[in-house]
């Protein structure tokens, strides 16, 4: 099986670097997009903070969110829709490889070679906007696990909402809703601390939250070890909801 999964890396990479072009200009999208929260916020907190962010934490969290969004994130919702246009997923139902497997390595395959992209970038913007990227051991040992839970999350439930393609021809519509509420609550326009508290209430008890802003937060040190440990668990709750989401999504799905 580990043979399988490394000729689905290679041959991911190489369909990557064939489209340098899209792959370019997704890599830019991905860069600018913080970068306009990351001026925004910092000119209203000016030489001021807010709720305890200054416009030096301001570019702290969106360097760290340009890069955390771009491992978690994925392109399954499009991909997975244009596949049953298209009829290219009846191929991959007769394949011994589940098909989630297979748009997982198709989606993240490349990454550990143009996330090296990233890293410069960031380092610069870092630079520019003075960041406070002052991180000790102990944080980033805590960011691991919630990074990888927060992967495991945005994967899952973005392959689920996916799946939503089985049943109807306007996915389009069903992906910018997604990506609307997603972006609410996620930490993506605002960090969680500087939104209202019925509001805060909400990006709890969804699962956005914890693919995002939980992660960031961690490895900025805002959250004590209690506050930590209760979103590991959290984070764990909703990979079993989601999977059992998938699971029941995909068996109606492919009994169509």
């Amino acid at each position: 099986m580990w043979s399988v999964y490394f000729a689905l890396f290679k041959t991911s990479v190489a369909h990557r670097l064939q489209y340098r072009a899209s792959l370019l200009i997704w890599l830019m999208s991905m860069i600018v997009h913080p970068l306009i929260f990351l001026v925004v916020w910092s000119t209203v907190a000016g030489a001021g903070s807010i709720r305890g962010y200054s416009a030096s934490d301001f570019a702290t969290y969106y360097i760290v969110l340009m890069l955390v969004e771009y491992v978690v994130t994925s392109w399954v919702p499009w991909q997975f829709d244009e596949e049953i246009r298209e009829g290219k997923l009846s191929p991959k139902l007769i394949k011994p490889v589940n098909p989630m497997h297979l748009f997982l390595f198709d989606s993240h395959g490349h990454k550990p070679f143009t996330f090296a992209v990233l890293l410069p970038v960031a380092a610069l913007l870092a630079w520019h906007f003075d960041a406070n990227m002052a991180i000790g051991l102990p944080d980033v040992a805590l960011f691991a696990p919630a990074l990888i839970l927060a992967f495991g999350i945005r994967w899952l439930v973005d392959y689920t909402v996916a799946l939503i393609a089985f049943w109807t021809t306007r996915m389009s519509a069903f992906r910018e809703l997604y990506l609307i509420v997603f972006w609410f609550l996620s930490g993506w326009f605002a960090p969680h601390a500087l939104l209202p508290s019925w509001l805060q209430t909400i990006t709890a008890i969804s699962p956005f939250r914890w693919t995002l802003a939980f992660p960031i937060e961690v490895l900025l040190g805002r959250l004590d070890n209690p506050a930590i440990l209760q979103g590991l668990l959290i984070q764990c709750l909703w990979i079993g909801l989601a999977f059992a989401a998938y699971r029941v999504a995909w068996a109606a799905g492919v009994r169509r």
